[in-house]
């Protein structure tokens, strides 16, 4: 029913580590936390191969990377439904040993180097989603069973303690796992499982993170201005008339501007001015103008003051 939507957040750290000088000090936080959001994507990339590969012989629909909101906002990684119940499933991928400590919850992750990181307990995680959809179906007079579980995405993760009450599985073991759960019990009628996932879909709304100059407190002038070009991937086409070029590899495109801008609203602020648009994209204040206005921006403020925004939501 729903696959995957690009991170933006991982857009917006590949982005900042190509427009800040390579022996920047924060170059190490951005590149690790690109680190581990891939890990992530990956391991739940692999347990939706899983489902890809397996059919089940009874009526169900999969979400994968699910935004919701009832009480607050909650993020799901998969979520399985049955006219029986209902499985979330929270994808963990990372090397080394882990402990899942209850008393405090945390996870505790031991890598190979020595190191030693400290997060937050996805057991907890798990419960606060469980919650969550419950309150939401019931928001929508929907009462369906519940379960979760915490998924390694390779067998390879060591598990030097596991949790004590909540159920842990790697990606193979998906399957017998969903066929062991009881469906007993009454039947949601189709209209209902119709409803249900429409409503999740509807209900879906994409995570707009901060721009990372905001997040890491980087100086707007230590991002290096101008056009990308969606081709080899260089900062600095030159804008001819109805198109930019690449002296690099010798590429037109007249929509270069538009991932650049992308770029701007991921990487430096949530709004553009013409100045600053002017600024960062090398151009005059009527082209920066017939740009602006191309893109179907959000926008406040009288003509000469208008501050634009750009709604991810909607691309």
């Amino acid at each position: 029913m729903k696959d995957y939507s690009d991170s933006l957040t991982l857009k917006g750290l590949i982005y900042a580590q190509s427009r800040i000088a390579a022996n920047h000090p924060i170059v190490p936080d951005l590149s690790s936390k690109q680190s581990t959001i891939e890990a992530g994507i990956g391991g739940e990339q692999r347990v939706a191969e899983i489902f890809q590969r397996y059919h089940f012989p009874f009526k169900n629909n999969i979400f994968h990377d699910l935004s919701l909101s009832s009480d607050s906002y909650f993020q799901i990684d998969h979520l399985f439904t049955t006219p029986y119940f209902g499985l979330i499933l929270e994808t963990k991928n990372m090397s080394g040993s882990l402990e899942f400590q209850d008393n405090p919850p945390q996870l505790i992750q031991k890598k190979e180097d020595g190191q030693t990181k400290y997060y937050e307990s996805p057991v907890v995680q798990l419960e606060r989603n469980l919650e969550l959809l419950e309150i939401w179906l019931e928001e929508r007079n929907i009462q369906l069973p519940l379960f979760g579980a915490i998924v390694l995405a390779y067998p390879k993760q060591h598990v030097e303690i596991p949790p004590a009450n909540t159920t842990l599985l790697y990606p193979n073991m998906i399957p017998p796992f969903i066929k062991s759960l009881p469906q007993q019990g009454k039947k949601l009628d189709f209209p209902t499982v119709h409803r249900i996932s429409s409503e999740l879909l509807a209900s879906h709304r994409p995570f707009i993170p901060k721009p990372v100059c905001e997040t890491y407190k980087i100086p707007i002038s230590e991002i290096k201005p101008g056009v990308r070009c969606c081709n080899c991937g260089r900062i600095g086409m030159i804008k001819l008339p109805r198109t930019w070029h690449c002296n690099y590899c010798d590429v037109n495109n007249h929509r270069a501007h538009v991932e650049t801008l992308t770029e701007w609203f991921l990487v430096v602020k949530r709004s553009i001015t013409n100045r600053e648009c002017r600024e960062f994209l090398g151009v005059d204040i009527h082209t920066a103008t017939r740009i602006l206005l191309s893109m179907n921006l959000q926008f406040k403020g009288s003509f000469r003051n208008r501050t634009y925004f750009m709604d991810f939501r909607n691309k």
